[in-house]
């Protein structure tokens, strides 16, 4: 399976990165480290990923406006939305718009492994 990592952080998207090469999700390849919502459209362009982890708050476009759009791009597009926001009705509405999955921030290790691992079954 083909990962995009998509946060505005430097320091989440390469924590995101080393975990998914950890042994249990060494079915995963990461094809592309966005900053923004536009970076990650352009990624999915060029390289079509199954699963996207997806921050909300970022510049020049956020996490529920790139949703949308990646899954008009894809409608079978597995997105984890990997968020600090503790607005519930944020976490719906991204829900609504096609995400498959939500993890809160600050996250464990473990918890991005799991959540990986379901939203890929």
């Amino acid at each position: 399976m083909r990962l995009l990592v998509v946060d505005d952080s430097n320091i989440i998207r390469s924590r995101i990165a080393r975990i998914a090469l950890y042994s249990e999700l060494s079915h995963l390849k990461i094809v592309g480290l966005a900053r923004n919502g536009r970076e990650a459209i352009d990624i999915c362009w060029r390289h079509s990923p199954d699963l996207v982890t997806m921050d909300l708050t970022m510049p020049h476009m956020d996490g529920i406006d790139c949703i949308e759009r990646l899954i008009d791009l894809d409608a079978t597009l597995n997105i984890l939305v990997i968020s600090a926001l503790n607005d519930k009705a944020t976490a719906i509405e991204a829900l609504k718009r096609g995400a498959r999955g939500f993890l809160h921030k600050p996250f464990t290790d473990e918890q991005l492994v799991e959540a990986l691992l379901e939203i890929m079954r």
